[in-house]
């Protein structure tokens, strides 16, 4: 078995991090003691030890474990399940049921698990990546209690490999490897609070070690070698995606140059699509720089023209440009209040027709009707002052002038 699958906690006191639900106290954790646990889901990102509670939950519950996953799993999986649950309930022994990656499951999917989770047949376990508000149906959250799990902290992610590299009968600790503490700190850190990945790569380090003396030491390059690259959490359909391109809009409407350009960084490493990127700054330039510097919307476009043109790995220039432009440039809100003031009274209040002076006249009838009539051409009647809005709305005001607005 994997170092990952050996190592995997048996117990809640073997299990690490996630205090804020099965610290001493919490729900949770009394609630799998008095064998109480009800249906829940599991909510957080990879590593972080979802399938490993349920497991914890079954074993300390007195429950057979049965795991089925949603990439592969149809409703004729779950049927059988079921039906095996329900011989194993006459018999009275019960039944965990743990859905690995349960947002993967369609509609009429997780309907068919309702009936059995209403009716205790089974005790639903699920576990999602996803935020469930979004991809479970409401029926089946209803029925569950959600619990978030938190990315493990470079703490938790140190105690799991310092334990696997003691263990003697699970881990490693017969065999003769040592970390040093740079490669350890490299190791915690690249893994991102992932503890699967850390032992993962801790594994095959271990395992191309050099052996001197019976003593296999694990430098830092074999840990670079091993990781190759830092685990990056994003997902361009999922909320990662929501979240970082939020704190990058934010950074920037905040002139904060540094945290915009590492949200953008972090955007494009975790492979978004530049042209999203583009799209959101040519938006921000005029929803938040606005009238208080309007060469950013032109910044902006410009960014957008040129990454379609070099395309990545360059095109980060273009955006990186236009990001560190706009977070530095004076900001004014003006135009979206405008736009929205303009906009409320179109919904709320009687669309008049277009007063008559600034209708166009190009027939005779027209003219005989009014159309143009006591127009002041401005260029010509500069100062004039004229009425443009309906007869309902004079005197309505939607622009006000931001405090960083150019004057002209």
């Amino acid at each position: 078995m994997p170092l990952a699958a050996r190592m995997r906690p048996q117990t809640l006191d073997e299990f690490v991090g996630q205090e804020a639900i099965l610290g001493p106290g919490r729900a949770l954790r009394r609630a799998i003691e008095n064998d109480a646990v009800p249906s829940i889901l599991l909510w957080g990102p990879p590593g972080t030890g979802k399938t490993t509670l349920a497991e914890i939950i079954a074993r300390r519950t007195g429950s057979y474990f049965e795991r089925l996953s949603a990439v592969s799993a149809g409703v004729a999986d779950l049927r059988r399940v079921v039906a095996e649950a329900q011989t194993r309930a006459r018999a009275g022994a019960r039944t965990v049921l743990f859905i690995d990656e349960i947002h993967r499951f369609n509609k009429a999917q997780q309907d068919a698990v309702l009936p059995y989770v209403e009716d205790g047949t089974v005790t639903l376990v699920g576990a999602t990546t996803e935020n469930p508000s979004f991809e479970v149906n409401s029926a089946l959250l209803s029925r569950a209690r959600v619990f978030v799990l938190k990315a493990l902290s470079d703490e938790d992610v140190g105690r799991i490999v310092d334990r696997a590299l003691d263990d003697s009968e699970r881990g490693l600790g017969a065999s003769g490897v040592r970390l040093d503490e740079d490669a350890r700190r490299t190791l915690v850190d690249l893994a991102n609070g992932d503890a699967r990945t850390a032992l993962n790569a801790l594994e095959f380090a271990a395992a191309t070690a050099l052996d001197s003396g019976g003593v296999r030491t694990i430098g830092k390059s074999a840990v670079l070698d091993a990781m190759q690259r830092r685990v990056t959490s994003y997902d361009k359909a999922g909320e990662a995606h929501y979240d970082t391109v939020s704190a990058f809009i934010k950074s920037i409407r905040a002139s904060d140059p540094d945290a915009a350009v590492y949200w953008l960084a972090r955007m494009l490493d975790g492979g978004e699509d530049p042209l999203f990127v583009a799209r959101r700054l040519v938006i921000l330039a005029s929803e938040d720089v606005g009238l208080a510097d309007s060469r950013g919307l032109s910044v902006a476009v410009a960014a957008q023209q040129a990454v379609h043109f070099v395309g990545m790995p360059e095109g980060f220039f273009p955006l990186a440009h236009a990001t560190l432009y706009l977070a530095r440039a004076a900001k004014s809100n003006s135009v979206g209040r405008a736009y929205g003031a303009a906009m409320q009274d179109v919904l709320e209040t009687r669309n008049e027709p277009v007063p008559l002076h600034l209708r166009n006249a190009p027939t005779g009838l027209m003219r005989e009707l009014g159309y143009g009539k006591e127009y002041h051409y401005a260029h010509d009647d500069y100062g004039v002052k004229q009425f443009n809005l309906p007869e309902n709305l004079r005197g309505r005001t939607y622009y006000e002038p931001g405090e960083n607005d150019e004057k002209t």
